[in-house]
């Protein structure tokens, strides 16, 4: 791996992992769904792509999680599957959200970013503990590696490429 695939986030699979054809590396990503997460891969046709995986921030039953978590930024992966070089491009967005209204709801404000990035945020509750000091105790934890890193996962042991798009079309 040279230094601009380390930079961009490009991954190789492992040496001897036999690349799989397209529709199994397809059927892979798509096999990361759980609908306990708080993300989907779906369809991309509509934004370009053969696959696109985001947070399920619209979805009413996971909004009331992300607007109490006071996430302050979206993320979505554009995927394409490129056969005969066996590998996936990934272009990974980002944009900042702001609570509006009352019930709050996410919105999605100006400021946008293309490229790997690493958005963690935690969030604590403080109490006292039996002997007297105080302790934190994580309530609420978000990082954006959750959303990458399965797909990855997903595409290196197909031995395919994860190639991260920072410059150029998908």
């Amino acid at each position: 791996m040279g230094l601009f695939d380390k930079l961009t986030g490009t991954k190789h699979p492992n040496d001897g992992v036999a690349p799989r054809s397209a529709a199994e590396v397809h059927a892979a990503l798509l096999g990361v769904n759980r609908p306990d997460a708080p993300y989907v891969i779906r369809d991309g046709a509509a934004e370009d792509a053969d696959l696109v995986a985001e947070w399920r921030m619209a979805e009413p039953a996971w909004q009331a999680i992300f607007v109490e978590s006071q996430l302050t930024r979206a993320v979505r992966i554009r995927m394409r599957l490129v056969p005969e070089d066996h590998e996936v491009r990934a272009l990974e967005e980002g944009w900042e959200v702001t609570r509006v209204g009352n019930p709050p709801q996410l919105k999605i404000s100006g400021a946008y970013s293309r490229g790997p990035d690493r958005t963690v945020s935690r969030h604590y509750s403080v109490r006292r503990g039996d002997n007297g000091g105080l302790e934190a105790t994580e309530t609420f934890r978000f990082d954006s590696s959750e959303l990458r890193d399965p797909l990855q996962n997903a595409v290196l042991k197909s031995g395919w490429i994860w190639r991260s798009v920072v410059f150029g079309k998908l």
